[in-house]
């Protein structure tokens, strides 16, 4: 993989405001060496559907055509909005990766605990839609990856090149620029949307 490949890392933060709808997106421009790009930001609505099309936000603002993957943290971020990675890869038409970094029995239990009728049905059927997970070891430690556009080797070989300590480093800037938007909106430093 050459170094300066670009990624765009998506992840999320929530830590609660006033209003508790909102969590935010960060999305990263991340090289392959590690240099970081560009930002941008974007919301999504706790215990809603459109988490998906705050990604495809993120990624029209920030209009880089040199990106050539799509890293998102999980599949279900902002309390099961569940990402419909098909959608993403298309709108982009870049492959679509989803991470997560602990092995788990699946998120249906918890669905059907936290919703009822359409509500639920909706995330049941975005969730089941998912392509399956499959173990990738990066220097010993388990990451679990979900991939359109990749196969698995070469989604493999994706996420080796851009992980550098456990957290794939497009995951760890945009995680990290998440995290202090919400602080400073929680500490009145930063009017929320």
């Amino acid at each position: 993989m050459k170094a300066g490949r670009r990624a765009l890392g998506i992840a999320e933060s929530y830590r609660g405001t006033d209003d508790g709808a909102t969590s935010t997106l960060g999305g990263a421009v991340v090289r392959a060496n590690r240099a970081v790009d560009d930002f941008a930001l974007s919301t999504c609505t706790v215990g809603g559907r459109d988490s998906t099309d705050a990604a495809v936000d993120l990624w029209d603002r920030l209009d880089r055509p040199d990106v050539r993957y799509l890293f998102v943290a999980g599949v279900a971020p902002a309390w099961y909005n569940v990402l419909d990675l098909d959608a993403l890869a298309t709108a982009t038409d870049r492959p679509a990766l989803s991470i997560s970094f602990e092995e788990s029995d699946g998120l249906e239990a918890g669905i059907e605990d936290a919703f009822d009728g359409d509500e639920r049905s909706a995330r049941l059927d975005a969730y089941r839609s998912l392509p399956d997970r499959s173990r990738v070891s990066v220097d010993g430690d388990p990451l679990f990856v979900r991939s359109v556009g990749l196969d698995d080797r070469d989604a493999k070989a994706v996420v080796e090149a851009y992980t550098h300590e456990r957290r794939p480093e497009p995951l760890r800037v945009a995680r990290a620029l998440a995290r202090r938007v919400d602080a400073a909106r929680r500490d009145g430093r930063l009017a929320p949307d």
